[in-house]
């Protein structure tokens, strides 16, 4: 969700948009499954019909998974965008839709970014100081991306894709505005400190993908769009696109197998907008 990319066939992978004023060519934008068009066979993200590595292939969620431990159950709103809960899909808009952290900084990490999409909210910031330290400790180097991302920048890059290629395409390739975790300022997408494969489905090899997807619970993240899930979130695979829940939850969720904040919380699947 700020984004590189490597042809037009990637268009169908990710969820996150670039801070455009039109869809750029050659570059990786927000794309989805069609939810008028359901494919009994997704390919994988590097084309083939079944991942090229062990790590690529997510465990299944647990089956009748329980909502949030007892102590969790109601410590959080999701509807509420200033929560670490708030849920953000295609059938949950941000309420206001043009909502703005209120308390949004730039945090001590690695930047490969700037502006308005190197800021977070000041909880997630000191959350991700703290992750990228330890993968640097791991000896791992993660930057940030791409993190906030304005109701006004969303507009400006869904409007784009709509005028060059109509709305029912525009959905599979940005989400709407009001409709990104971005906005909420508790996402963020990372780079690899080598630099490659940003935004691209081989981003799933490198350290940092590799790296986060077995730590990042750790200091109260998920990877919020895993493999083969895509019928839940709305959108493919993105190893690069980390969201903020807190700890406790995060730990919780990686304990019981739980990969979705959808199935976490005890909410419908949102493979496609209303």
């Amino acid at each position: 969700m700020g984004l590189l990319a490597v042809g037009a066939g990637l268009a169908a992978l990710t969820a996150c948009t670039p801070e455009v004023s039109g869809p750029p060519s050659g570059t990786s934008a927000s794309a989805v499954p069609s939810p008028t068009v359901p494919s009994p066979t997704v390919p994988s993200p590097t084309g083939s019909p079944t991942p090229t590595a062990a790590r690529h292939t997510a465990p299944a969620p647990a089956t009748g998974a329980l909502p949030p431990s007892a102590s969790l159950a109601k410590q959080h709103s999701l509807s509420d965008p200033r929560s670490p809960w708030v849920v953000v899909n295609k059938h949950r808009p941000l309420t206001p839709r043009q909502f703005v952290p209120p308390d949004l900084v730039q945090p001590a990490v690695q930047l490969a970014t700037s502006g308005e999409s190197a800021l977070l909210n000041s909880t997630t910031a000191a959350a991700a100081a703290r992750l990228f330290a330890a993968a640097a400790a791991g000896g791992v180097t993660l930057t940030l991306a791409s993190g906030y991302r304005s109701f006004q920048s969303q507009t400006a890059t869904y409007s784009g894709y709509v005028s060059s290629r109509g709305q029912a395409a525009a959905d599979t390739a940005s989400a709407r505005p009001g409709f990104s975790e971005h906005q909420t300022g508790w996402a963020f997408d990372i780079g690899d400190g080598g630099g490659a494969c940003s935004f691209q489905p081989c981003f799933a090899e490198q350290p940092a993908a590799v790296w986060v997807k077995a730590n990042a619970y750790k200091y109260g993240f998920v990877v919020r769009y895993p493999w083969m899930l895509h019928e839940t979130t709305g959108y493919y695979y993105e190893p690069w696109h980390l969201r903020y829940i807190g700890a406790e939850a995060a730990g919780d969720m990686a304990k019981r197998g739980i990969l979705t904040v959808e199935e976490y919380f005890g909410l419908e699947p949102a493979p496609g907008y209303f």
